[in-house]
């Protein structure tokens, strides 16, 4: 549940293929994400799952795995 919706909002927002990410699938290199990119995705995965990430945190998230882990582990979902 968590990694169909974060895929979705990367695909959404970086017009990427949902299909060929993977856990291992890294945002900023794979999926071309810029500094702007991440800061619109943050905001937009915060909103989804009604969780805030803080800033030390998001420099350890690099891969869609890291989120989806960030993510279970910090809300009720």
């Amino acid at each position: 549940m968590i990694f169909e919706k974060i895929t979705e909002i990367l695909a959404e927002q970086l017009s990427a293929d949902q299909e060929s990410m993977t856990m291992d699938t890294k945002i900023a290199e794979d999926l071309g994400a810029d500094s702007l990119d991440l800061v619109d995705l943050l905001m937009s995965i915060e909103d989804e799952f009604g969780v805030e990430i803080p800033d030390e945190e998001v420099e350890n998230l690099h891969t869609i795995g890291e989120v989806v882990d960030y993510i279970a582990k910090n809300t009720e979902e």
